[in-house]
């Protein structure tokens, strides 16, 4: 198992940052790539970013290209996203997924993002 924590959300102004933060602990060792989903009220869970835990490789949103950047650090086994030019239609909660060589993926608990006018 993996188990993953998400940190850093919290309130902003629109056009304003936000860095969030996941630590994961367990079998890291069996990790493909990390995810940061997120999901607003009466709304479907929508894929934000993602990358590979070896390789590094990215892969964004349409809707967050060239605002949010996904990065990680394998020693210390997190992975961050660093969000700007915050908008209010990006409020939601950000949940960071592990997701393993066989498929499964493991999430945290969330955390709320909330961007204000």
């Amino acid at each position: 198992q993996v188990q993953v924590v998400e940190s850093g959300g919290g309130l902003v102004q629109a056009g304003g940052s936000l860095r969030l933060s996941c630590a994961t602990s367990g079998h890291t060792f069996s990790i493909y790539a990390m995810r940061w989903f997120r999901q607003a009220p009466g709304k479907e869970r929508d894929f934000v970013a993602s990358i590979t835990w070896s390789g590094g490789v990215t892969n964004y949103a349409d809707s967050v290209k060239g605002r949010f950047t996904i990065s990680r650090d394998n020693a210390k086994n997190t992975v961050s996203l660093q969000m700007n030019s915050l908008k209010p239609e990006d409020t939601a909660v950000y949940y960071c997924g592990a997701q393993l060589l066989k498929g499964t993926t493991y999430w945290g608990q969330g955390t709320q993002v909330t961007v204000s006018s």
